[in-house]
């Protein structure tokens, strides 16, 4: 489970979210340090503005400057993203005897298409299944593809959508792929990305999914 925030701001949630933290969170050295602020430990009006506004971007609840749990997390998958580099298979994890294959690491939120050991595209940042409704790991293959499908279950659009395992696809959104928990099981992409896998990929490819995402 995703670990919640801790806030001392008022009584009621309303109040939390309608406030700015005068409170340092548990993680406010790394939160300052990651927005390229002093890395202090100590909670000024200046560094609250810069971690509510990380928070309203990414759609982090309460957006209320306060460097806890939740916060840090999604700051600590975008560095561990950034990481990765041009080598985002440096590990071996994702086969490279299938030709071409679309990769998803649900422990960074990355995925990038490769063939054999040649990296095609990516990686690229994606948010996948949240607690309770994960991206089911293992190989997989593409099967139908949609480009302008509708979820019958959510009656929601789901752009540039190729289908993988069950209701599970690769799909464009327009929120942050950052933004938590994450998705119904389907692996989101930013749309220039989807269009791309869209493009490069065909109905039979293999897909491989490993790994566990952060807070599940």
């Amino acid at each position: 489970m995703v670990v919640p925030l801790t806030l001392a701001l008022g009584s009621t949630p309303a109040a939390a979210a309608a406030a700015c933290s005068a409170k340092a969170g548990p993680y406010q050295k790394q939160v300052e340090r990651f927005l390229g602020r002093k890395a202090d430990g100590k909670q000024s009006a200046a560094d609250c503005r810069a971690v509510r506004a990380f928070q309203k971007t990414h759609g982090i609840s309460p957006a209320a400057g306060y460097a806890g749990p939740l916060t840090w997390q999604v700051m600590n998958v975008m560095t561990q993203q950034k990481a990765a580099g041009k080598n985002p298979n440096k590990a071996g994890k994702c086969p490279t005897n299938k030709g071409r294959i679309a990769c998803v690491d649900l422990t960074r939120q990355l995925s990038w298409i490769q063939d054999g050991r040649k990296l095609r595209f990516g990686p690229v940042p994606v948010r996948t299944g949240r607690n309770g409704d994960e991206t089911r790991t293992g190989l997989k293959r593409i099967y139908w593809r949609n480009i302008d499908h509708v979820s019958s279950l959510y009656d929601v659009k789901m752009p540039y959508a190729q289908f993988f395992d069950g209701g599970q696809a690769f799909h464009s959104v327009t929120k942050s792929v950052w933004n938590p928990p994450g998705s119904a099981g389907c692996v989101n992409m930013r749309p220039s990305d989807a269009k791309t896998y869209w493009n490069m990929l065909r109905n039979g490819d293999d897909v491989y999914v490993y790994g566990r995402k952060p807070g599940t």
